[in-house]
């Protein structure tokens, strides 16, 4: 499409106008009694044309009441309560961690105390057992030595 066909094509183009449609008057719902305490005051406005505009008043919305802000933020607060509180849970796990090496370390003495105990209590029972069966014991209650020579 060239520049100079632009102002012959829109010349074809059929034009519609829209004709606006009249409001019906819809008749209005009957009014329930309401307690004249409760019902907001009706306010009617006479246009410069004759017209009636007739509604209710809108009252202005009320800003909330600004409130101090602390000087210091609740978020930076809680950080910096969590900090100490991570600090002083440092220090006893730091603690934690020392007492169990300390309780490991007493387990592994005492399985180490009894393998000793309990190896020397079996070898002595091995060794014991191997020497009755080919000593001899011998009795001595009353012996008498003279010049080197044994009297029993």
């Amino acid at each position: 499409m060239f520049p100079e066909n632009i102002g012959y094509r829109l010349a074809e183009q059929a034009v519609t106008v829209h004709q606006p449609t009249p409001i019906t008057h819809i008749p209005a719902a009957p009014l329930l009694p309401v307690q004249p305490a409760t019902a907001p005051a009706v306010t009617s406005i006479v246009l410069p044309d004759g017209r009636v505009i007739t509604g209710y008043a809108i009252e202005h919305a009320r800003p909330e009441p600004v409130t101090a802000k602390p000087l210091v933020s609740r978020t930076a607060v809680n950080i910096a309560l969590g900090g100490i509180g991570f600090g002083a849970v440092c220090g006893g796990l730091v603690l934690l961690t020392t007492f169990i090496a300390a309780l490991a370390a007493l387990v592994q003495q005492l399985i180490i105390l009894a393998a000793v105990i309990f190896g020397g209590w079996i070898a002595v029972q091995v060794l014991t057992a191997t020497n009755q069966r080919g000593a001899t014991t011998v009795n001595i209650r009353k012996a008498v030595i003279k010049r080197n020579h044994f009297h029993g």
